[in-house]
């Protein structure tokens, strides 16, 4: 499974051709239904040719374009490690491919710019947060949803503490700690566990929280700790990582599935991301009701913000477009009852330079959108 950063997302925002096709499709995993993943994506493949074709491309420069997403159909390295969902965006020169712990509706977008929305509630206030299970034998970071979990790859991180201090004295290991069954460790010597273990833990959570900081550089979202007792304090001073939950996950990792590990997480960030959503929701209504330019519902106001950095948070519905034209020269916005030649999902637009310029995306339902309206910020300033 592959990650995406903010910076691979400013990446596709940036991108803008002659035409940009973007396709998107749920994933299997595992099982017998593997063979749909590329039965469904080449049948994503034939409406992205239908759709180049009705805007008047050639057939062999339909092909030339297409040809590097056609060409994954052949490589069986690249669907054996699938995500919940596959997003792929192909353009003059480009080609992105993202398996995500996130499930996508089967979307095919063929524009002058990539359209990101759906990977948006990975950047969202509720979309996305990782576990951390820490034993002395085993690290673990999984990434998560709402809905999924996956086990991230972490090449630049020790995999156990004997591995991280190069443990090949066998009077320190067994001096450092001896695990039994439960988990729990038992410490030898004349001290308890602070005493005469906890300078080789603090050294290992410090390399663990070193090989993460890459990962984890441009994340936003909570991290929850999962371990026995008396190692999660420890690991919380190694920790460098500004988004770290107080509550953990209290137990022996080493004996719980990822799919439980993510069970007890969800129940621990659920009230986190709903108190702050919240909370931005209250502060949009209260800058509303005192008529404060802060808050604003106007698609042309906010869409226009969005591109000079002004948008704080945003709150979009997920599955409703508006189509129009932004013009960076004049910083005008033309908004079109129905989608015409040239035109970009403006919604889309917003969402995306919100994301890029720091803020904060709230991808709800319609009906939730606050103000019942169709789109709605709060505005630095």
């Amino acid at each position: 499974m592959d990650s995406l950063t903010r910076s691979d997302l400013a990446e596709l925002i940036d991108v803008e051709g002659e035409w940009c096709v973007s396709l998107y499709m749920p994933a299997v995993r595992a099982g017998a239904e593997v063979q749909q993943n590329t039965i469904r994506f080449r049948n994503l493949l034939r409406r992205a040719e239908e759709s180049l074709q009705a805007v008047q491309m050639r057939v062999p420069d339909v092909e030339r374009l297409l040809g590097p997403a056609t060409a994954l159909l052949d490589d069986a390295g690249f669907w054996r490690e699938q995500g919940d969902g596959l997003a792929v965006f192909v353009g003059q020169g480009h080609l992105s491919t993202f398996r995500l712990p996130l499930r996508f509706d089967e979307i095919v977008v063929v524009n002058r710019r990539f359209y990101v929305k759906p990977l948006l509630p990975l950047f969202s206030g509720d979309g996305q947060f990782f576990v951390l299970a820490l034993s002395q034998d085993q690290v673990r970071l999984l990434e998560g949803t709402r809905d999924s979990v996956a086990e991230v790859e972490l090449p630049d991180v020790p995999t156990s503490m004997a591995e991280a201090l190069q443990l090949d004295r066998p009077e320190r290991q067994v001096r450092a700690r001896a695990i039994g069954e439960t988990g729990a460790a038992v410490f030898h010597g004349h001290g308890g566990p602070e005493e005469t273990a906890k300078p080789d833990l603090l050294r290992y959570f410090q390399l663990v929280d070193r090989g993460l900081r890459d990962y984890l550089a441009d994340k936003r979202v909570p991290l929850v700790l999962a371990g026995v007792d008396y190692l999660l304090p420890i690991y919380r001073e190694a920790n460098s990582y500004s988004h770290l939950l107080e509550q953990g996950i209290i137990g022996n990792p080493d004996m719980v599935s990822a799919r439980e590990l993510h069970q007890r997480a969800w129940e621990i960030v659920r009230p986190v991301f709903a108190a702050e959503q919240a909370e931005q929701i209250a502060l949009y209504y209260e800058l509303d009701g005192r008529g404060d330019v802060r808050a604003s519902h106007t698609l042309t106001d906010i869409v226009r913000a969005a591109f000079e950095g002004r948008v704080a948070t945003l709150f979009v519905p997920h599955s409703v477009q508006k189509w129009g034209v932004y013009r960076a020269h004049s910083h005008k916005v033309h908004v079109h009852p129905s989608q015409q030649p040239g035109d970009y999902d403006l919604i889309d637009l917003a969402a995306a330079q919100t994301v890029a310029h720091g803020g904060t995306v709230y991808v709800l339902e319609p009906e939730k959108v606050p103000g019942g309206e169709l789109i709605a910020a709060i505005f630095r300033y």
